[in-house]
């Protein structure tokens, strides 16, 4: 089955490389597109997208709060952040939004198509940029980490991965062990932390300097 996108950005040239690139995939099909943070939310509701590409900055409402009140109505769509920027604060405050991926628009080719595969599959990713800019952005989060002594280290090694996007099975590979051991893990390290998903899991790593590079 295809994956709906809907396209937000004010920007339509850009909007329109964005179709162009997306249409080459079979596997995807954008539904929508719009410049405007209102109108994301009216056609959200009309074409039921898979995902949203989000402009962090439009008129109307910006991506942030667009991002907000879209996962707060359809909690299943997964919004990814567009921007030309990969400030700290916007990385944070869309990731904080609900968003699951952030991609920067000069990298929006390839780094797109990685981020839609990704977040198709229910995984965070940030582009490299985005990574770039939140490593270090609390002061003092590396005490964070060490004041987090419910997870283990090999916990912690698991909920790494996890925040940059890997799935179970490449988990196992690159820790050398079995696939239902890190499934194993990943529970414990939600009960343990009391969050419920992935997006969760990567702002908590992400405020505790736990994730590392990609």
């Amino acid at each position: 089955m295809k994956q709906r996108v809907l396209l937000a950005d004010d920007h339509q040239l850009f909007r329109e490389a964005l179709r162009s690139l997306l249409e080459k995939d079979p596997e995807l099909e954008v539904v929508a597109e719009t410049g405007d943070g209102i109108d994301v939310i009216r056609l959200t509701r009309e074409t039921s997208p898979d995902i949203v590409c989000m402009d962090v900055n439009m008129p109307g409402l910006n991506g942030i709060e667009t991002t907000r009140q879209v996962k707060a109505t359809w909690p299943g769509v997964k919004v990814i952040a567009l921007s030309a920027y990969c400030d700290q604060r916007y990385v944070l405050d869309m990731i904080n939004a609900g968003a699951l991926a952030y991609v920067t628009k000069a990298a929006a080719g390839v780094e797109l198509l990685r981020a839609i595969e990704s977040v198709s599959g229910n995984r965070s990713y940030l582009c490299p940029d985005a990574l770039d800019s939140v490593r270090g952005v609390l002061s003092g989060q590396g005490e964070a980490e060490k004041q987090s002594p419910q997870l283990s280290a090999r916990e912690r090694e698991v909920l790494r991965h996890v925040a940059t996007g890997l799935t179970s099975a490449q988990i196992a590979e690159q820790l050398h062990i079995a696939a239902s051991t890190v499934e194993v893990h990943r529970r414990n390290i939600m009960r343990k932390l009391d969050l419920h998903n992935v997006a969760e899991l990567t702002r908590y790593a992400i405020r505790c300097g736990i994730v590392a590079n990609p």
